[in-house]
């Protein structure tokens, strides 16, 4: 026998010896040796010492090779550590011995990702995510499923998870940032879909009209909404579409003729709640206050729970000199919407007509909280070239040399 081999078998010969002097160390004994192993394992824990740590739990798997917990923690440990090929073994050891170990599920599958093994990786993932509770593992197992799915090009499904994480983790900035990134990959490939199957059809006409009027392009947005409604005239949305590039336009018979788009999507559906809103705005901005009322009720019939609409109402009540109706709705628009600075505002200004200083300075000061938060998302869209209809109603319903707000009501 080789040297080697001889150093390589001594072990097993101790051990064998050891058996035929004393029962092998009975049960108890292993027992002990265990516990004696967790307990050093757990102060090596506290104190940092991972590596050591780890040599406990790697002693307690020799003596009890279905200790499910050394298992399980010898695995995390070495995850963390990063060495994942090493997890993986001692990961999957632990889920053979007790399946629904879902933690551990979800570590086996990122090791199995970052060891080059997709397909194990996704079929782990899948099964851990929907099970996962505790955040911090929760989310970072989505991210590793949304990006296998996107580097498959299986957005669908990437889309559906980025959902799952949005709804429990809403402010996440982590969450949020991929959920632009694979709504925007997935507008992208959409829209690429679309150019293939009906290049000139209605709704690619549409697509671009978006993209023209994202990127502040009006005349072309307007150009090609005409376009579709050529090819598609009783298309939902188009009319609406069309409408709102008309009303943001400065020039006066564009302004004009998107009252006619709006009344014609009210003929296509007669439930679009927007184009009530709008016509209700029009027809206020003409001094048609009784016109002004129909569109505005009608908006709040067809859609209760918009905050807009609601405010759009109580302004008008307002210049009715109607204000405990316009009060009660701008209440109810800050149920809905706890961040409308106009709400606030409009509050603010009611309460210090009624003389109530101390209702008005809450309302002026959380007007101002929010409409700092707005103006600094304002920055960010036109950094980005991008315009939204919140942004754009918040600059037109601003204090004015009428109403200005003084600095303590």
């Amino acid at each position: 026998m080789k040297t080697g081999e001889v150093i390589r078998s001594l072990p097993a010969i101790l051990l064998f010896c050891s058996a035929l002097h004393s029962a092998g160390q009975s049960a108890a004994g292993r027992q002990q040796q265990i516990e004696a192993h967790n307990r050093q394992a757990q102060q090596y824990l506290k104190e940092n010492r991972t590596d050591l740590a780890t040599a406990e739990l790697r002693a307690i798997t020799a003596l009890d090779p279905n200790n499910v917990d050394a298992r399980g923690n010898l695995g995390v440990l070495l995850f963390f550590e990063g060495d994942y090929a090493d997890a993986i073994p001692q990961l999957r050891a632990a889920l053979k011995l007790q399946p629904g170990l879902w933690k551990i599920e979800a570590l086996l599958g990122m090791s199995e990702k970052r060891t080059s093994d997709p397909q194990s990786a996704l079929d782990d993932l899948e099964k851990a995510f929907p099970n996962l509770q505790e955040e911090k593992i929760r989310i970072e197992a989505g991210m590793e499923l949304i990006e296998i799915y996107n580097r498959s090009g299986d957005l669908d499904k990437a889309a559906a998870i980025v959902s799952v994480l949005r709804g429990a983790y809403p402010t996440n900035v982590d969450v949020l940032y991929t959920s632009y990134r694979i709504y925007s990959d997935l507008a992208g490939e959409s829209m690429l879909s679309l150019s293939m199957v009906a290049p000139d059809s209605a709704r690619m006409h549409q697509v671009m009209a978006h993209e023209m009027a994202r990127q502040g392009d009006t005349e072309a947005a307007v150009r090609n909404y005409r376009e579709a409604l050529k090819l598609a005239p009783q298309l939902p949305g188009l009319h609406f579409e069309l409408g709102e590039q008309l009303h943001a336009s400065s020039n006066p018979a564009e302004k004009q003729e998107a009252e006619a788009e709006y009344k014609a999507a009210l003929a296509v559906n007669p439930f679009d709640e927007e184009s009530e809103r709008r016509l209700g705005e029009i027809a206020a901005e003409r001094g048609d206050q009784k016109e002004a009322d129909q569109y505005y009720s009608q908006a709040i019939k067809l859609q209760p729970n918009d905050a807009e609409a609601d405010i759009d109402l109580a302004k008008l009540l307002i210049s009715m000199n109607q204000p405990e109706k316009a009060e009660a709705l701008l209440q109810r628009a800050i149920q809905l919407d706890p961040t409308s600075a106009v709400a606030h505002y409009r509050l603010c200004l009611l309460y210090r007509k009624a003389g109530r200083n101390a209702d008005a300075q809450r309302e002026l000061e959380a007007y101002r909280e929010y409409k700092q938060m707005k103006e600094k998302l304002r920055g960010v869209y036109r950094e980005m070239r991008l315009k939204t209809a919140e942004v754009t109603s918040d600059e037109t319903d601003q204090p004015n040399s009428q109403d200005r707000l003084p600095t303590q009501p």
